[in-house]
């Protein structure tokens, strides 16, 4: 006789777990998914809080970091239920927390379960069948939205309405397909050598500021004030108009130069006041291939861990993540 495995699926409210509101303003986490059709396995819930993922915040994701390392061993995978709109920032936050060898597979929806095209069930059920494939274990946090399997450090939502809202350069790592219940699990890539932390909290202040022509630097001394670290979505490769450069020599805090571009890494190459290479000089540490908000989560848990600027600097330019 086969031994049934055991799920862990983790509710944390968003779309996915949301109804219409009777007074009719709008949708409210009423009610938490059940995965469908899963024959030969044993389902524990939990459901830590019930937000709508804008006000998840990185005190949430560490709280959840913790319920999933308690009960990952107990399971032979787990599944968090997310909003959509930081779920992507949930993911690299877990995939810097966590080691747990099991399988930790987020997902959601974009419609809610009162319409015709609620795209919650499959999500769900296609996100049970990741967790639980052997071949998805030591890959850390995935997403997996519309039958794609996305890498916590890269997936991103592109998109604000659409069904596949979910993407990131250079795209899935896996596919899940279904044909009756069978699914036929794909991945395009092995896992990778992965670094974890443990931060004792994610209260740091990290502030970020979004580059653009003309830019003066407006913004940058109130976050110079008040925040233990700054994050730049900066323009192409990670430039800056030239009044940035003397700001950011002054600063004592870590400065994070992530792009405003949807694709591609820092790289300093512009010498010119203001260019890349100028702005590395000064001191500023190049975020490589994560977004402004990827970056932030990283940089969070970094000062979390009581890093040093140099030690910053070190863990972004060897990618240690």
């Amino acid at each position: 006789m086969p031994v049934m495995q055991r799920l862990a699926v983790i509710h944390t409210g968003g779309t996915i777990a949301s109804r219409p509101s009777p007074d009719g303003r709008g949708l409210t986490p009423q009610q938490a998914p059940s995965v469908p059709g899963l024959p030969g396995v044993e389902v524990r819930d939990f459901q830590p809080f019930t937000l709508p993922s804008p006000q998840v915040t990185p005190a949430h994701m560490l709280q959840l970091g913790d319920l999933i390392a308690r009960v990952a061993p107990e399971h032979d995978g787990v599944v968090v239920t997310h909003g959509t709109d930081t779920l992507e920032e949930t993911a690299f936050a877990l995939h810097l927390l966590l080691d747990t060898p099991a399988p930790v597979v987020l997902t959601g929806s974009m419609r809610h379960a009162e319409e015709v095209s609620w795209d919650g069930p499959g999500n769900l059920l296609d996100a049970a069948g990741v967790a639980l494939h052997a071949r998805s274990a030591g890959r850390g946090p995935l997403v997996v939205f519309g039958g794609d399997i996305f890498d916590a450090r890269t997936v991103t939502k592109v998109h604000t309405t659409a069904v596949d809202a979910f993407g990131g350069y250079p795209g899935p790592i896996g596919r899940i397909d279904r044909e009756g219940d069978t699914a036929h699990l794909k991945y395009f890539a092995g896992p990778e050598p992965r670094v974890s932390y443990h931060p004792p909290h994610l209260n740091a202040r990290v502030d970020i500021l979004y580059a653009y022509a003309g830019w003066r630097g407006e913004g940058y001394a109130a976050a110079r004030a008040g925040a233990d670290g700054i994050v730049i979505a900066a323009l192409g490769t990670g430039n800056l108009p030239a009044e940035l450069l003397p700001l950011i020599a002054a600063t004592r805090q870590p400065v994070v130069i992530a792009t405003r571009t949807h694709a591609g890494p820092v790289l300093p190459v512009y010498g010119y006041a203001g260019g890349g290479a100028t702005l590395v000089d000064a001191g500023a540490i190049p975020a490589s291939f994560l977004n402004a908000h990827k970056a932030r989560i990283l940089l969070l848990t970094l000062l979390g861990c009581g890093l040093d600027r140099g030690e910053i600097r070190r863990v972004f330019t060897q990618m240690e993540f």
